[in-house]
């Protein structure tokens, strides 16, 4: 089983046009991030966690020939208005693609995308909408998905544990209950924002905190905003068994 990192930045980690911060003109490829997105892959299944802006970008560099089913975790733009790009996926397939969210979410695509739903017309996207909860998990191509309830400030959204990853990102909080469906998982992806405390999102902190309460064998940092500061600067002040995630990293186990 494979996690690829599409994207490991936030709409204030992309390169801004202007910007002369050291993350702008860096030429560490590890400081130039597209929005948040990964994608699990075992055998022939490919699943798809979130559909931010820079998908098309991201599935044509990934090289991604099919895609199964996708994964969303809430409706932040950030995280699923790029919904509209899988439409090639579409083409080559012939059929429709499953997607997942909680009902708020699903009821927010049907408003973004409320062409997609209408009368069928050639060259659309297409798409099954499924709405999940923390509670079901779900079987998608063999592969057993267990939803995580997290709180994204006072947002309730999803993440997800597949096997011995779990995935987490724009977490602010996080239950007792729902960390105990982590216990024992191998690696984790969380997010961490920058350093100083957000209302929304871990900080860095925070994110360690967590990172040492489930205790994995490794941890990525995903989510990160031009306020962590350089890739390289980072990394060397993570304790051991914790790095800083990269566009196009690829987990296998």
């Amino acid at each position: 089983m494979k996690l690829t990192l599409l994207g490991t930045g936030t709409s204030q980690g992309v390169p801004v046009i202007g910007c002369e911060c050291q993350v702008c003109t860096s030429d560490d490829p590890r400081d130039n991030r597209l929005r948040t997105a990964a994608l699990f892959q075992h055998d022939d299944t490919n699943i798809l966690i979130d559909t931010g802006p820079d998908l098309r970008q991201q599935m044509l560099r990934t090289g991604v020939r099919h895609l199964d089913a996708i994964l969303l975790t809430h409706e932040h733009n950030d995280h699923v208005i790029g919904l509209d790009d899988i439409r090639p996926f579409n083409f080559r397939s012939g059929h429709p693609i499953s997607v997942y969210a909680q009902p708020r979410v699903a009821a927010d695509v049907r408003r973004r995308f409320a062409y997609i739903f209408g009368e069928p017309i050639p060259g659309l996207p297409s798409i099954n909408l499924h709405t999940i909860d923390e509670h079901t998990p779900l079987l998608i191509g063999g592969l057993l998905i267990q939803p995580i309830g997290i709180l994204h400030g006072q947002l309730p959204i999803l993440g997800f544990r597949i096997g011995a990853m779990s995935y987490l990102t724009d977490v602010k909080s996080i239950s007792p209950e729902e960390i105990a469906k982590i216990a024992g998982t191998r690696f984790l992806v969380v997010n961490a924002l920058r350093h100083r405390p957000h209302p929304t999102h871990f900080n860095l902190e925070e994110a360690l905190a967590l990172i040492e309460t489930i205790g994995p064998e490794h941890a990525w940092i995903t989510h990160i905003s031009h306020e962590m500061g350089l890739a390289a600067d980072i990394e060397a002040q993570l304790p051991p068994g914790v790095s800083l995630g990269y566009d196009g990293l690829e987990i296998d186990w």
